[in-house]
């Protein structure tokens, strides 16, 4: 099983060779990789900024403690959810599942109907929580293809949202950074490649009723 391997290949760069840049071809792999993520209800409720500026991730990296994979990677990967409730997201997906799969607009609009009730009862810190863990899925098959194509990663929660949200002009826009992952190509300085992987048994991980 390939998947088996890569992810035993990969880990969380530390350090990233800015010397190595990854293909438009691999880059758009990727992002087809993000595009084909699961979510609920199929909404993907998120953006994704890919951010190749220079000058933009120097900011960024102040925000981010100073760890250098923000600058040093090749391209950074930022994951915001939405912070505002809005029929419209769900309105644009059932229009789009229509013209996609040719299903009737009326039968498809009780599914939207559905799907706005049942976000509606949620609390605004439970859609907080819930739209942030949409991006975690999205980061998910980024990392998994990553791996596919033997590029580097390194998921981060180390930043600090409000200020990339000042940077980048998200509250404007409705947006949250939730998650970070700068991509690109491991250094041979980054220590951390040579260090064997520590995981739970699968004795003490899993449990079979």
């Amino acid at each position: 099983m390939r998947l088996l391997e890569n992810l035993k290949w990969r880990y969380a760069t530390k350090k990233f060779d800015p010397s190595k840049n990854i293909s438009d071809k691999d880059l758009e792999r990727l992002k087809e990789a993000i595009q084909l993520s699961v979510s609920s209800y199929g909404l993907q409720l998120y953006k994704v900024l890919v951010i190749e500026n220079k000058k933009i991730r120097k900011l960024l990296k102040k925000a981010s403690w100073n760890q250098s994979q923000i600058t040093d990677a090749s391209h950074l990967f930022i994951f915001c959810n939405y912070t505002k409730r809005s029929e419209r997201h769900i309105d644009d997906y059932i229009q789009a599942t229509a013209k996609i799969q040719g299903a009737p607009l009326d039968k498809l609009s009780v599914y939207g109907d559905f799907i706005k009730e049942s976000l509606s009862q949620k609390t605004d810190s439970e859609w907080t929580s819930w739209s942030e863990k949409q991006t975690y899925l999205a980061l998910s098959n980024l990392l998994m293809a990553c791996a596919e194509l033997k590029i580097d990663a390194c998921p981060m929660e180390g930043f600090e949202s409000d200020k990339y949200n000042e940077i980048l002009e998200l509250k404007e826009k409705g947006l949250n950074a939730a998650v970070i992952a700068p991509v690109g190509f491991r250094s041979e300085e980054d220590y951390t490649q040579f260090r064997e992987k520590v995981r739970k048994s699968k004795e003490l991980l899993f449990q079979s009723l």
